[in-house]
C-alpha cells in the first residue's frame, strides 16, 4: 500500500451503521459540479486525534449515535478530491456498527454537512448494489460480508 508523498494525507474514520434489518446507512452528497454520490458516516480525524476517537465523534456528529465503534474492519487508501476542492491521499479506517433503531439525528451537522449532505437513507445491500449513483466504498457490501465471518 503506497501513499502518494505530494498529496496531503487526510486520515478518516469511516463507520457502516446498520439497522436490525441489515440495512446500511448512506448519506448523498451533492457537490455543485460533480455528480452525485453516497458515501457512509465519518470524516477526518482531528489533530491528534486517533481513529477510534474520530469514528466515535464523527458517528455522533453525523447520526446522534452513541456507539463504541469497535475494532476496524477495513483500510483504504484512496487518492480523490474532497468537497473543497482539493485533492488528497487519504487513509481511511473503517468500522461497523449496529444499531438497535434506524433513527438519524443531523442536528450536529456543520454548516458545509448541511449544505451538501442532501439526504441520508437506509439501503439494503441488493439496493446498494444496483444504484445507479456512485457509492463508497465502492466495495462496501464485501467489508460487511467479512466482518460478518469475523
Amino acid at each position: 500500500m503506497s501513499l502518494n508523498p505530494n498529496l496531503r494525507l487526510r486520515r478518516a474514520a469511516r463507520i457502516i451503521v446498520l439497522d436490525p434489518q441489515g440495512r446500511v446507512l448512506m448519506f448523498r452528497y451533492d457537490v455543485p459540479g460533480r455528480a452525485p454520490f453516497w458515501v457512509t458516516a465519518g470524516g477526518e480525524c482531528e489533530e491528534g486525534e486517533t481513529f477510534d476517537d474520530a469514528a466515535r465523534r464523527e458517528l455522533l456528529e453525523e447520526t446522534g449515535i452513541i456507539a463504541d465503534p469497535g475494532h476496524q474492519i477495513a483500510r483504504l487508501t484512496p487518492e480523490f478530491i474532497t468537497v473543497e476542492g482539493e485533492p488528497v491521499q487519504a487513509d481511511e479506517r473503517f468500522y461497523l456498527v449496529r444499531v438497535a433503531e434506524a433513527r438519524v439525528d443531523t442536528s450536529r451537522h456543520t454548516a458545509l454537512e448541511q449544505q451538501l449532505m442532501t439526504q441520508h437513507r437506509w439501503f439494503t445491500r441488493a439496493e446498494l448494489a444496483k444504484w445507479p449513483e456512485a457509492v463508497f466504498p465502492a466495495n462496501i457490501i464485501q467489508m460487511i460480508e467479512e466482518a460478518g465471518r469475523r
